[in-house]
């Protein structure tokens, strides 16, 4: 199954990465998801974040919910901001695509 907006995730990680240059993308491979899903907000504001969300929010929150379990122990993001679980669901969604993105440069190389 196809996670929840993923082409559209993918997309953000393709502009971001086109707008990087090359010799900055080889020194900063290990950091890559990082700069992209880490430093800037993905969706800003309640609004924009709900609509974001539609009717799969309680898919979403299960998703982050097992995340942060398996990777943390523990859950930390707060479920009643819609801003914050909108831009963790998209940095979860983000490592996928960066490791990705890493495994097809490796391929070329």
């Amino acid at each position: 199954m196809t996670q929840y907006k993923y082409d559209e995730i993918k997309s953000h990680f393709e502009d971001w990465i086109e707008d990087q240059d090359k010799q900055w993308i080889t020194d900063n491979i290990d950091d890559l998801h990082h700069h992209c899903f880490n430093l800037d907000y993905y969706i800003i504001g309640t609004y924009e974040a709900k609509k974001w969300l539609g009717d799969q929010v309680f898919n979403i929150i299960d998703t982050i919910k097992q995340y942060e379990n398996d990777n943390f122990g523990g859950v930390n993001t707060d479920f009643s901001d819609p801003e914050k679980v909108v831009n963790m669901y998209v940095y979860i969604i983000g490592e996928e695509i960066v490791s990705d993105y890493r495994n097809q440069l490796e391929e070329v190389a």
